[in-house]
Formats: C-alpha cells, sequence, structure tokens
C-alpha cells in the first residue's frame, strides 16, 4: 500500500481528496481537510512538489524582483514578503537587476533584464512576480500576461498593474514640516544620487516635498543646503561634512531622505564637536532598526508590512484567478516617530529667508 493510500485509509477519504485536500483545493470541506492533514502528519506524508506542480500547473512560487539588495530597507521588505509567502504555503525565488549592470540601457537593450522576462520567467519556474522599486515596461508587462502570471508593483504606479507604495512627497513635506514647527528656518536637505533616480524617481519627489514645505511657510530656497549622497550611512556621513564645512551655509536642522543618511550626518556631527539636537536636529524616513539606538526622529513606512501587503495583493489574484479589474496604485500608511534627535533651536534664527 503506498502512503497517500494509507493516508487516505486512515482519513476515511479517497486518494482523490486526499490530493484535493493537500494542495488546498476549495471543494473539499474543512473538516475533511483537517482529517486528511492530520492522517497526513501522522504518516509523516509530505506532498511531492514535483507532482503536485505537474499536476497543478503551479510552481506555489512567486519571483520578487528587485535592483537593489545592499540597504536594510530592500531586506526588511524581502524580510516581510517572506514570511508572508511561507505562511501561505509558497517559496520565494529572488532576482536581483543590480543597478551596475546595464543600467544606463533601454529596458528592451537590458540583457539581465531579458535573461528575467525572456528566460526564467518562461520556463515556469514562478507563478507569479512581485517588482520591488522597478519600473516594469509595457512590452514587459505584455509579456508576463501572455505567459498568464499575475504580476503586483511596491514602491511606484505601474500602468495597469496594482501597485502599492508610500507617498515621498508627502512623508518630506511631513518630516519638513516637523522641522519647521520646532522653529527651525535654515533646513538642510540629504537626497539621493542619481542611481535613485532609474525608477520612480523617488529622490526627485521627496526634494519636491521638502521644497514644497519650506515655500509654504515662506522660506526661500537655498540650494546651498541641499546635499546627494547614497542611502548609506557612509553616504551621509560624508554629505553632512561637506555640508557642516561649507562657510557659506549655517543649517540649523537635516532633513535626509533615509534613515541610515541620517544615522550618518549623527556621527558626522559629533565627530564636528556639534551636539544633536541642541546644535542640530536630524530627522530621516525609514523606520530604521538602528533608529531607536541612535534617537532618530524618523517617518516609519513599515517597510516590512509593505511587502506583507503586496505578496497578499499577489495571493487574492493568483488563488481567485481573477485580476483587479481597475489595477490602480494605492497609497500606503507613514507615521512620524519623534525620538531625541529633534528639538526647537537653541537660539532663534536670525538668518531666516522670508
Amino acid at each position: 500500500m503506498t502512503k497517500i493510500q494509507m493516508v487516505a485509509e486512515l482519513a476515511g477519504v479517497s486518494t482523490a481528496t486526499v490530493s484535493r485536500a493537500l494542495a488546498g483545493k476549495s471543494s473539499v470541506s474543512p473538516a475533511t481537510r483537517v482529517r486528511v492533514e492530520s492522517a497526513a502528519k501522522e504518516l509523516g506524508y509530505v506532498v511531492s512538489a514535483a507532482a503536485s506542480s505537474l499536476a497543478s500547473g503551479r510552481t506555489r512560487n512567486v519571483g520578487v524582483v528587485t535592483p537593489f539588495l545592499n540597504s536594510w530597507f530592500f531586506t526588511t521588505v524581502l524580510k516581510g514578503a517572506q514570511r508572508a509567502l511561507a505562511d501561505a504555503g509558497y517559496d520565494l525565488t529572488l532576482y536581483h537587476l543590480d543597478t551596475d549592470q546595464g543600467s544606463d540601457l533601454p529596458h528592451a537593450a537590458n540583457p539581465r533584464r531579458r535573461q528575467l522576462f525572456e528566460d526564467f520567467l518562461q520556463r515556469k519556474r514562478v507563478d507569479a512576480l512581485i517588482a520591488v522599486t522597478l519600473e516594469i515596461g509595457q512590452d514587459e508587462l505584455a509579456y508576463m500576461r501572455r505567459l498568464g502570471k499575475p504580476v503586483v508593483g511596491l514602491g511606484g504606479p505601474l500602468t495597469g498593474v496594482p501597485t502599492l507604495s508610500v507617498d515621498d512627497r508627502a512623508i518630506a513635506h511631513l518630516a519638513t514640516d516637523h522641522l519647521i514647527a520646532l522653529g527651525h528656518t535654515q533646513i538642510a536637505y540629504i537626497g539621493g544620487d542619481l542611481v535613485f533616480e532609474m525608477d520612480f524617481n523617488l529622490p526627485s519627489n521627496r526634494r519636491d516635498g521638502y521644497e514644497k514645505a519650506l515655500t509654504e511657510a515662506g522660506f526661500s530656497l537655498e540650494p546651498l543646503l541641499v546635499r546627494s549622497a547614497n542611502f548609506t550611512i557612509p553616504g551621509g556621513y560624508a554629505a553632512t561634512l561637506q555640508l557642516l564645512k561649507d562657510p557659506l551655509v549655517h543649517p540649523t536642522a537635516i532633513f535626509a531622505a533615509s534613515d541610515e543618511m541620517a544615522i550618518g550626518a549623527i556621527l558626522a556631527a559629533r565627530d564636528l564637536g556639534k551636539s544633536v539636537p541642541e546644535d542640530l536636529s536630524i530627522i530621516g524616513i525609514d523606520g530604521h532598526d538602528l533608529s531607536e539606538f541612535f534617537g532618530l526622529t524618523t517617518i516609519d513606512q513599515h517597510p516590512e508590512s509593505q511587502g506583507r501587503l503586496a505578496v497578499e495583493r499577489l495571493l487574492n489574484e493568483l488563488e481567485s484567478g481573477v485580476a483587479a479589474p481597475h489595477p490602480d496604485n494605492t497609497y500606503l500608511p507613514h507615521d512620524l516617530v519623534v525620538r531625541r534627535s529633534t528639538a526647537p533651536p537653541a537660539q532663534p534664527d536670525s538668518a531666516a529667508l522670508r
């Protein structure tokens, strides 16, 4: 007697019902599914992934593609996605389209993108795809639709695809408003360099939010108060050293477009003998694990939750077989978390530009 027959006998059902129950088919009643799962567990029976895939045409594997792997934000999004997929009985395959190879080429000419969309996905390695901060071209989306593979985007709007993102302009506006409300008028901004403009223009959007908050408060924009960095702690450190050593500007506060850059700014300020927040207030964006350790005021964008919500959106479509009738972009929540790195300026800023 085969093991599946033993499971069927112990559960009091047919082998076909065992297969359907362990495959999660909706045609099996909850009570029957519990009996089958209990019997399978007692007998140590595990469904062959290969056999299940052949029978269903599904791999129970979801691909996640991202251009960045070297930052806390992206690894935290991946952690949220992996946990949600594991809870649903799915594996995760990671595809890294790094920015060092072919980043200046059109989508159709980028060898890594072509390999992903024309090779890996055609081999039916995954059932669906989550694109994390990656703009997918219309030709690539059309290819995915021909393969019958759902796509969910995370990080910015994609035409014809359900996407989830934070409102980068609103987040930056909130961070800058916090500093303005404390009484700061000379507020510097450390944003991303050109590499991060590739997809969804995150640095530009956050700078727009910063500038809009300043102009709404009646302040003039000062280009010398803006510096670029690469969303890392060393990048934020170097940009802050450059900023604070410039004799032409005297910021009392810094808004950094990521927590890692903000942490670099804190370290640079301390190395120059400045006290945070007595001499210089600093705020970041992310909700980084280290932000509490450094006492960093931040806009928490809940990256782990972003990964989980993207999976939930994708599995709803994958399991139901019904695509969203009007796919659009959904803005996700963000929260201001005030800690000890921001405070009112020590003295009124007489250099306010109004």
